[in-house]
C-alpha cells in the first residue's frame, strides 16, 4: 500500500469478525508479510509495519497472534500460521456434529437457546491462554485496538494497548480480552474476568465485539485520533490536514446477493425464524454481522472522501458467497479448504470499493486507479 511523501502518515491495519473465516484475512496478511520480507528480510513481521492494529472477534485473535510478543520480543505468530491455525484448531473449537433430521436440530436449537450456547467454548479458552499466558494488553508489539460488548454495563468495551499503558485498571490479561472478543452470542457463552490494580478491582463482563462493531476500522481511526490530540499542544480538535491515514481493511466474506430472506408473512417471524432460517442460516445473527461490517466501510469511505487519505484507504472484502462458506461455525474441513481458496482468488480480484447505493463491492473507476495500472488487483495494491 502507497504511503503518503508528504506530512505524517499512520498506518492502520483493521480485521473483521466472522469465526472460521478469519482464514481470508489470515491468508491476505500471509502474502502481505512475504512481502515485507523480501523488502526487509525474512524477520519482517506485520506489527512492524503498521502504527494500529484493530480486529473484532475472530479479527481480534488475528490481532493478537501478530502482536503478542514472544520470549524474543518478536510476534508470537508470523503471518503465515494463521491459516495454519485455523485449518487445525478451528474443528475443536466448533466440533461438527453428523448431520440431523431438522426435527433433531430443532430440539437441540432450543436445547441451547434456552439453556445453553451452542458450543461450550472450553476448548477455545484453553487454547488462548496457552498460547497468550500471563502476556498483557500494555504489552503488545504496537497498538491494538479490540472491542467487546459488557453486558453488565450495556456498553462497548474497547481495550486498548494505549489506554492501558496509562491506566492500570485498563491493563487486562489480553487472554482475556481475545476470550471476550470471540465470546459470540448463541455460540458461545459471556465471559466474566476481573483485573485488580492500584485502584481495586475492575470486573468484565463481555460478549463479542461484533455485537457493537464486527468492522472495527473507525474505532482504529478514532484511537489514532485521540492520540494525536493528546500528544498536541493545540487544543484544536480537527483532524489535522497534513495527516494521512495509510488504512487496510479486511472483512471476512459475505453471502449478500446470495444469502435472501423473503418475508411473505412478516407475522409468522417468530424466535425460531430469526434463528433457524434457510440452509441453516441464523438470520438475526447474519443481519446484525453484514450490516455492523458495512456500515462501518460506509462512514469510512464518507469520512475519508475527499482527503489524501481516500486514495490510502484500501478495504478488501467479497460478496456473493454461499451462505456454507460465510456460517461462523462451519468447521468442516471441505469448507475450510473452500475458504483458503476463496481467499487466495480474493488476492487476484480487481481492488473495489462499495457502492453506497447498492451495498455491493464493485471494481473502483479508471480514474481511481494508478496510471497504467488497468487490471488493478488486490493483490497488486498490497504490493505498491
Amino acid at each position: 500500500m502507497a504511503r503518503s511523501s508528504q506530512g505524517k502518515v499512520i498506518t492502520i491495519l483493521s480485521i473483521d469478525g466472522g469465526g472460521v473465516r478469519g482464514i481470508i484475512p489470515g491468508t491476505i496478511l500471509a502474502f502481505l508479510e512475504s512481502q515485507f520480507q523480501k523488502l526487509d528480510g525474512s524477520d519482517a513481521r506485520i506489527a512492524d509495519y503498521f502504527d494500529y492494529i484493530a480486529g473484532t472477534s475472530t479479527g481480534g485473535l488475528v490481532t493478537a497472534m501478530l502482536t503478542t510478543p514472544n520470549e524474543k520480543n518478536r510476534p508470537l505468530f508470523r503471518a503465515d500460521e494463521i491459516t495454519e491455525f485455523y485449518l487445525k484448531e478451528s474443528p475443536h473449537i466448533f466440533p461438527q456434529d453428523k448431520a440431523k433430521p431438522r426435527a433433531e436440530k430443532i430440539v437441540d436449537w432450543i436445547q441451547s437457546m434456552l439453556f445453553r450456547p451452542k458450543y461450550d467454548g472450553e476448548y477455545l479458552r484453553g487454547k488462548i491462554k496457552n498460547m497468550i499466558g500471563d502476556r498483557k494488553l500494555s504489552q503488545t508489539l504496537t497498538n491494538v485496538v479490540i472491542p467487546a460488548f459488557d453486558v453488565h454495563e450495556f456498553q462497548p468495551v474497547i481495550f486498548s494497548s494505549l489506554q492501558a499503558k496509562g491506566d492500570d485498571t485498563k491493563d487486562c490479561l489480553l487472554a482475556d480480552v481475545c476470550i471476550s472478543t470471540s465470546a459470540a452470542p448463541y455460540y458461545l457463552p459471556p465471559y466474566r474476568f476481573e483485573v485488580k490494580s492500584s485502584k481495586g478491582t475492575k470486573i468484565y463482563n463481555t460478549v463479542d465485539g461484533g455485537v457493537a462493531a464486527n468492522n472495527p476500522t473507525l474505532l482504529a481511526i478514532r484511537e489514532a485520533t485521540q492520540e494525536m490530540w493528546r500528544s498536541s499542544s493545540s487544543s484544536n480538535r480537527a483532524i489535522d490536514h497534513d495527516v494521512t491515514f495509510v488504512i487496510l481493511s479486511l472483512g471476512t466474506g459475505s453471502a449478500k446477493g446470495v444469502l435472501k430472506f423473503d418475508v411473505e408473512d412478516g407475522k409468522t417471524w417468530g424466535l425460531v425464524n430469526w434463528f433457524m432460517g434457510p440452509g441453516d442460516s441464523t438470520p438475526l445473527i447474519d443481519v446484525f454481522e453484514s450490516a455492523l461490517s458495512d456500515m462501518a466501510d460506509i462512514y469510512t469511505s464518507m469520512f475519508l472522501h475527499g482527503t489524501p487519505s481516500n486514495d490510502t484507504y484500501l478495504r478488501i472484502q467479497i460478496d456473493g458467497l454461499k451462505y456454507e462458506d460465510t456460517m461462523t461455525d462451519n468447521a468442516k474441513e471441505e469448507n475450510l479448504s473452500n475458504l483458503v481458496h476463496i481467499s487466495n482468488d480474493l488476492l487476484k480480484r480487481p481492488v473495489s470499493s462499495v457502492n453506497f447505493e447498492t451495498g455491493f463491492y464493485e471494481p473502483i473507476s479508471d480514474k481511481r486507479k494508478p496510471v497504467g495500472k488497468a487490471d488493478w488487483t488486490n493483490e497488486m495494491a498490497l504490493v505498491e
